[in-house]
Order: C-alpha cells, then sequence, then structure tokens
C-alpha cells in the first residue's frame, strides 16, 4: 500500500480525481467519510469562514476541487431597520498578507494576516450566496453553510432580539424551509476587543446565544455550530467555554490567536499546540462535548489525524489554501486541488499514510475490511513523539 501511495502521489500531482474518496476506498480501503453539523462528508477537509468564502465562484471552484465543505464568510447580524449592533465587524479589506511564522518553541509554520473582519457589503447581497449555498448542500454537491456574527451583550443588557429574529428569519428563508445549518462566529477579533475582557460575560454568550438563535425560527429549526474564539485568558477558561457551550450542535475548536501588540489575530504551531492541549486536557476529564469540528494550523494530514483523535469529526482550514503554489507538490490545479492533494496523498505526511501507521500501531482496527476515519475518535490520544525518518522526512508519530 505504500508503494501504491508513493505512485498515486505523484500520478496525482498532475490532477486530483473529482471523486478521490471513492478511490481511497477502493485502493486502501480506507473510509474516509466524515461529519459537519451533522452533515455526512465524503472526507474531512473543508474551508473555514472567510476571505476564500464569499463569492459564487469560490463556491464553484471548491465544488470542483472536492472540498467537503465550507462555511460561508460571516455576515454582521441586522434588525428590519437596518441597524447592526456589530457594526465594527463589517470592515473591508481584502489584502491579505501570507507569511511564516515561528512559534515560542521555534517552529516554523504560517499565518495569514489581514485587517478585515466580516461580510462588508449589505445582508441583501449576502442571501444569494446562502441560497447557492442551501442548493449545492441540497444537491450533495458540496456542504455550505452560512456564518453569522450577532448582538453580544454586556452583562447587565439583554440580547437584542430583534436582531436575531430578523437575520435568523431570512437566512432561513434564503436556505428554503428545511433546518437551517448555521455557524455562529466567536471571532479572534472579538478576543482582542473590550467586550471580551469579562470572562462571566463570555460564558454567558456561550449559554444564552444557541437559544436566542432557535427561538428566531419558527418552521424548520435550526442546526447551530459555534466556532468558538480563543480567548485572553488561561486554558482552564478554555475548558470553562467547552463547556458553556454544551447546548450547540456542534463546536468548532478554536478559531486563531490574537495578538494584542500587533492587533491582528495569527495562527501556526502556537495555536494549534494550544488547542490541542486543551482538546487534550478535556477528553482526559472526560468532558462530554457536542460533536467537534477542529481548526487551527492544519497544514498536514498528520495534524488532522491529531484532531481526529481528541474528538474531532472534520476539520476547517483557511491558511493552508492560501500558500504560495511553489509550497504545494501538484503542479497542476487550483490551491483547493493541490491542498487536498498535499493533506490527503502524502506519502509520510498525508491522511492515507498516518491511518495505514496507525493500524500497524494497533492504535486503529479494521472493520469490515476498512479502516474509517470516524472511527479514530475512539482511537485514544497521547502526545506524538517526532523523529526523523529516511531520507530527511519526519515520519509520522508514534501516538
Amino acid at each position: 500500500m505504500h508503494a501504491q501511495l508513493k505512485r498515486d502521489f505523484e500520478r496525482f500531482k498532475r490532477e486530483l480525481p473529482r471523486d478521490f474518496p471513492a478511490h481511497v476506498r477502493e485502493a486502501y480501503q480506507i473510509d474516509l467519510g466524515a461529519r459537519y453539523l451533522g452533515h455526512p462528508l465524503p472526507h474531512p477537509i473543508g474551508k473555514g469562514s472567510g476571505q476564500l468564502s464569499l463569492s459564487q465562484e469560490q463556491l464553484e471552484t471548491d465544488r470542483a476541487a472536492g472540498l467537503a465543505f465550507v462555511v460561508l464568510k460571516t455576515v454582521i447580524a441586522e434588525d428590519a431597520e437596518g441597524g447592526r449592533s456589530m457594526g465594527a465587524w463589517a470592515i473591508h479589506e481584502t489584502r491579505m498578507k501570507v507569511e511564516h511564522r515561528v512559534s515560542e518553541a521555534g517552529r516554523q509554520g504560517w499565518t495569514v494576516t489581514w485587517k478585515g473582519r466580516g461580510w462588508d457589503g449589505s445582508f441583501e447581497d449576502y442571501l444569494p450566496l446562502v441560497r447557492t449555498a442551501a442548493d449545492l448542500t441540497r444537491a450533495g454537491d458540496l456542504v455550505a453553510v452560512p456564518s453569522v456574527k450577532y448582538h453580544l451583550p454586556r452583562l447587565d443588557e439583554p440580547f437584542r432580539a430583534a436582531e436575531y429574529e430578523h437575520t435568523t428569519g431570512l437566512l432561513a428563508l434564503a436556505w428554503g424551509g428545511r433546518t437551517l445549518s448555521l455557524e455562529k462566529d466567536f471571532s479572534p477579533t472579538l478576543a482582542g476587543d473590550a467586550l471580551a475582557d469579562e470572562q462571566a460575560r463570555i460564558l454567558r454568550w456561550l449559554r444564552e446565544v444557541p437559544d436566542q438563535i432557535r427561538r428566531s425560527v419558527n418552521d424548520g429549526g435550526v442546526r447551530l455550530a459555534l466556532k468558538l474564539m480563543n480567548a485572553r485568558f488561561d486554558d482552564a477558561f478554555q475548558l470553562e467555554m467547552l463547556a458553556a457551550a454544551a447546548s450547540a450542535d456542534a463546536l468548532v475548536v478554536f478559531n486563531r490567536l490574537w495578538d494584542p501588540v500587533s492587533g491582528v489575530a495569527f495562527g501556526g504551531h502556537d495555536l494549534s499546540e494550544r488547542n490541542l492541549r486543551v482538546l487534550r486536557q478535556a477528553r482526559s476529564e472526560g468532558r462530554a462535548l457536542p460533536p467537534l469540528s477542529g481548526s487551527g494550523n492544519v497544514c498536514s494530514g498528520r495534524m488532522i489525524l491529531e484532531y481526529a483523535r481528541l474528538g474531532c469529526e472534520s476539520v476547517q482550514l483557511h491558511t493552508f489554501f492560501q500558500l504560495p503554489l511553489s509550497e504545494y507538490p501538484a503542479t497542476d490545479g487550483s490551491r483547493s486541488q493541490r491542498a487536498l492533494h498535499a493533506l490527503v496523498f502524502h506519502p509520510t505526511d498525508g491522511l492515507i499514510a498516518g491511518m495505514l501507521e496507525l493500524e500497524r500501531q494497533g492504535s486503529i482496527d479494521r472493520r469490515a475490511g476498512e479502516l474509517r476515519f470516524l472511527d479514530l475518535q475512539n482511537s485514544g490520544a497521547t502526545s506524538p513523539r517526532r523523529h526523523e525518518g529516511h531520507e530527511g522526512h519526519e515520519e509520522m508519530p508514534s501516538w
């Protein structure tokens, strides 16, 4: 199988099969099936909300590339009169800077910085994008869901119910009368804002926002994911946030870190190390959590497996879709296709190689002759040990 993986890696540099999960199942007896917000997925790799998911053209490119799911750019909620309590987050900025970032431990990774925040157009202009997303989702071509930033009150303030009702109601209508799939974004820029400088206030949001959103939809209901921020507090508070958000249908863990000096959010290895450390602690304590989708420095199949073994049913990427073309081993295709090729088929760092390695180590077993990605959630996890492999490559860790 490793020899075949090397051949596929070279062969697919030129063109990635549209239905590569079917090829993986046939050639390696590996079922990459995953889930996001209850939606079954052909594989676990999706695109997080941001500048790469704000147009129908981008959605079509990702559908053609074979991405499993996409979260739309975050729209800012408003009431019937157009009032937006979070209007400060509707900042126009399209230029993104992709750069290396060295972690505190000295590991070099990637991050993307930009000063923009949420959707800066009108709410009316967002709704056609939601209709396209709903059509793609219903057709089974690509799960695509909207993302929203709603009013977040101070401790002595009520929620602005009119803003929740107007925004969620119109999103539900655009979605088409069935259960609305929705992601609520607690963004990294929120973590850096004075609004989020009190722990009690943040915990109130996480406990009460899901009910506020659900009460805004009369017919069909809503299936809600909360994308949690990395707050400016310690790991223990991150665990408190997980507990407070337990009424959501899914959690996206966790958004980027906030740099108060430069005033921007950032990723890289500092982000993934914190995220995985918190998830590992939650798992060791036996905390009951909603289904999880991992986010943060997902730059290899190996990292996908680290998130998966800590309970994540899928992962959301953003930075890895924006690297210089020279950083991808594939020679043709969109960045989404090139990213998928590296994440799945890399012979040492890819998802297939990692699952085969876990099988050899006895960490995951075949069922009915197949390895199944979703079985990783029950495989346990310890901190991986890294060591150098042949020809200078870093081998998959011994989990």
